[in-house]
């Protein structure tokens, strides 16, 4: 594959934001396996195949060094917050304890009057009491990767052996809701449009999570997404014979949340759509134009860009940075990272001239690669989002006007 399509290289020197936004995510990978093997896994069973040749966990040097180079940021760029999230994998394989005493060496370095939000985001398989109160105890809170709320939504998710990983999933997320709601910070689903919307989302909402996050699988023009068999062609536009599976399933999920009676939980995709559509700063890699602040560490220290962008291609998401050797404001200058903070200036034509660019934004920049072309293209899911914005518009316009349809 030519390497014209590094991932976000931008179209002209002028879109380059300056001065570049610091990170304030850093996402690190404590633990490089996973004890399932989802079918599905863009990870790994994606194009990308870096993890390979990478340790399995994250060795002390690599994680005191993060905790440096975190601290370091921090400190030049005045941050009162950063958020640290303890990836993989399977973060939990690399135990509950580790995980814990690198939250607190984090805490410990950056300046004073900077304040640490850490998370763990895990497939619940691995959650007991006592793991659960040790993550607590050390200020990490846990959000669960799960496809639905039911067994029969959960069948690809399965172990090495090909045996269901819902009952101790299932276990683990109720443990956590009955015993520990304080740590709880929601559920993550990638939407799946052969599922009922409506009884896929009261199924989460029976585990009782605060959040919910509602992610479109990370598919692109070259491999798209199911359901979406041929998306087309790149800047032709949503159009109304285009199918929107997508947006479908999205809109009719918002229409059973928008007017219950009381927030039964937070979305933050039709959040964050709400508040764009009333003018409002809103962050999400899905919607808007802010800059993505977000940076990896692997298992290695190797910097990376963040691992969606690893089911477009092999190395997608590489910088050739190491925590070891660079900074993280070294990563800010990678052309891919100044791109993705560029904001309109670096979308294709199409987004620019679309009466939608605030709110879309494009979408998410992993879902418009083209091997062809690289990632300045519309997204895949260009009709889709199309879709929902316009249908959560017409909702907040009636709610607005005083017609609580």
């Amino acid at each position: 594959m030519s390497r014209q399509t590094t991932p976000g290289a931008p179209a002209r020197p002028d879109t380059v934001a300056r001065p570049p936004v610091p990170f304030a995510q850093f996402i690190v990978k404590a633990h490089g396996r996973c004890n399932l093997a989802c079918r599905y896994c863009y990870l790994y069973e994606g194009p990308d195949r870096t993890w390979r040749a990478r340790p399995a966990a994250a060795a002390p040097a690599v994680l005191d060094r993060t905790a440096d180079r975190i601290a370091e940021h921090a400190e030049t760029h005045a941050l009162r917050s950063v958020a640290l999230v303890l990836h993989g994998g399977e973060p939990l394989l690399a135990g509950a304890a580790r995980l814990g005493t690198f939250a607190d060496r984090v805490r410990e370095r950056i300046p004073d009057g900077c304040t640490l939000h850490a998370t763990v985001q895990t497939n619940a398989t691995l959650l007991t009491d006592a793991r659960i109160a040790t993550l607590s105890r050390h200020g990490i809170r846990i959000g669960i990767s799960l496809d639905g709320g039911l067994a029969r939504h959960n069948t690809l998710r399965t172990d090495h052996a090909g045996r269901p990983s819902w009952p101790a999933a299932s276990r683990g997320a109720r443990l956590l809701a009955d015993r520990h709601p304080g740590a709880y910070a929601g559920i993550l689903t990638v939407v799946d449009p052969r599922t009922d919307p409506v009884e896929m989302y009261e199924s989460l909402l029976a585990l009782r999570p605060p959040a919910v996050d509602l992610l479109l699988p990370h598919g692109n023009w070259t491999a798209p997404p199911p359901g979406i068999p041929d998306p087309g062609t790149p800047g032709a536009g949503p159009g109304p014979a285009r199918p929107t599976p997508y947006g479908d399933w999205l809109c009719t999920v918002f229409d059973r949340w928008w007017p219950a009676g009381r927030r039964e939980t937070r979305v933050r995709l039709f959040e964050e759509c709400v508040a764009l559509l009333l003018g409002l700063p809103a962050a999400t890699e899905s919607l808007g134009l802010d800059p993505v602040n977000a940076v990896v560490v692997e298992t290695d220290g190797a910097i990376e860009q963040v691992d969606s962008l690893k089911s477009a291609y092999d190395t997608a998401a590489a910088t050739g940075l190491d925590v070891f050797r660079h900074s993280f404001d070294d990563a800010l200058r990678h052309p891919g990272v100044a791109a993705r903070q560029a904001g309109a200036g670096a979308l294709a034509a199409a987004c620019r001239a679309c009466p939608l660019l605030t709110v879309c934004g494009g979408g998410h920049y992993a879902h418009r690669y083209r091997a062809e072309n690289g990632f300045t293209n519309p997204s895949v899911y260009c009709a889709d989002l199309d879709r929902l914005v316009r249908h959560v518009a017409d909702r907040l316009a009636a709610a607005t006007a005083g017609d609580h349809r």
